[in-house]
């Protein structure tokens, strides 16, 4: 007598709208390229461009978090893809 196998269960993928989207770095003013002898940024474009990278610096941990935790479910996907396919192989013996 044959065993009996219970239904193999396809694996479902994380939803890609959930993949979070890494936050944009800064555009650096042209004035920060400047030559020398030529003007510099004036005051506001420094404080400007240093306010901006302060709050992209900021943001990072809370992008690795989420990356993290999206990379655990890709990682859940593809461990559970392996298992879907031995479930599918078993069936067939």
């Amino acid at each position: 007598m044959q065993p009996v196998w219970a239904a193999c269960v396809p694996p479902v993928p994380p939803d890609p709208a959930s993949r979070p989207a890494k936050p944009a770095l800064p555009a650096k003013p042209a004035c920060a390229d400047a030559k020398p002898g030529s003007p510099g940024c004036l005051g506001w474009e420094s404080h400007s461009y240093n306010d901006a990278i302060k709050a992209y610096n900021a943001a990072l941990p809370g992008f690795r978090a989420a990356a993290e935790s999206y990379i655990g479910q890709l990682n859940a996907f593809v461990q559970a893809s392996g298992d879907y396919a031995r479930c599918e192989v078993k069936a067939l013996q």
